[in-house]
């Protein structure tokens, strides 16, 4: 009779042990991943768009509930919303950086709260245990720098719009025009170069200054789609720019039309679609613990009068256009 008790108590904790594990199972598979995705400023428009496809991307998740903040271009905002996020304890927090250095700290705070940290659009490079899904600022402007060589003419005057010093994509961009145009073309000379901050009416501001001041401008070298739509907008119907050249970075609806009428020579994509994709299936991996650690780059298509139809067709697709 003992033997029989003692095999039915053990019967019964096996069965209590199988049915308290498909429990922790059942309430794994129901859980939600709260995922804080903090933006570097609405406003801009690459950014604007970014967190449009982040939402879009995220509903394709039912484990993902995701929250979007707007840092406003704001370091002291977005710093404050990186806090918050860590004191919420929100499981994987996404920042795309105002000024990357300025966030490092806080980047810094979530990794050591050990929540998962993704830095996007810039990264911000040497945190140990944070991630981050970017493209190559570098080559973006290169892509640019090559088909300049081309079309700038001899002795030309150029303008220069720059995103926020400090600012990874905004610094290696410059860099690159530095390095793959300016060093190679020493004819060309820079006769107005401004801090926009990734901003439009401020890029529109420096524009209407050197319209103003300049009696030769061949060329706009911006290192972002929205601060050379400023720039283009600001001398708008002005015959004397009718044969301007201008640059930028991002693929925005903006520039890829503007491209279309003829207005902008060049853009290279950096598409917000393979952005959103590639971060969330980043934070799916690393949430569910299929990855412990993911930097990845998405490409950087260059587009211009020749190809501008395929990116008109792709946005239209997506709902931008």
């Amino acid at each position: 009779m003992r033997k029989v008790f003692v095999l039915f108590l053990t019967l019964v904790s096996a069965l209590v042990f199988v049915m308290a594990g498909a429990a922790d199972s059942a309430h794994a598979a129901d859980r939600k991943f709260r995922v804080a995705y903090i933006a570097r400023a609405q406003a801009d428009s690459f950014a604007a768009w970014l967190a449009g496809a982040v939402r879009g991307e995220a509903a394709k998740y039912p484990d993902i509930e995701l929250s979007i903040f707007d840092g406003e271009a704001d370091d002291e905002k977005v710093n404050a919303m990186i806090e918050n996020a860590v004191a919420d304890k929100f499981d994987c927090i996404i920042i795309q950086p105002n000024n990357g250095e300025a966030q490092r700290p806080y980047v810094e705070e979530i990794v050591q709260a050990g929540l998962i940290a993704i830095t996007t659009n810039a990264r911000i490079d040497g945190i140990d245990g944070s991630n981050s899904v970017d493209a190559d600022p570098y080559m973006q402007a290169k892509v640019n720098c090559d088909l300049a060589l081309t079309q700038i003419p001899k002795d030309a005057k150029v303008v220069v719009l720059n995103g926020p010093p400090g600012n990874f994509h905004a610094d290696e961009r410059r860099r690159a025009w530095q390095i793959e145009f300016f060093d190679k073309r020493p004819d060309v000379a820079i006769v107005g170069e401004g801090i926009a901050n990734w901003n439009k009416d401020e890029a529109a501001v420096f524009m209407e200054e050197w319209a103003q001041s300049q009696q030769q401008i061949d060329a706009v070298i911006s290192m972002n789609d929205n601060m050379c739509v400023g720039a283009l907008e600001a001398v708008k119907g002005n015959s004397k720019f009718d044969n301007l050249l201008a640059y930028g970075v991002d693929g925005t609806a903006e520039a890829v039309l503007l491209i279309q009428e003829g207005r902008m020579t060049a853009t290279c994509m950096q598409s917000a679609y393979d952005l959103a994709e590639l971060l969330l299936d980043t934070a799916n991996k690393l949430l569910t613990g299929q990855e412990d650690e993911i930097h990845a780059d998405i490409g950087n298509p260059l587009i211009t009068k020749d190809n501008v139809e395929e990116f008109v067709k792709i946005l239209q697709a997506a709902g931008a256009l």
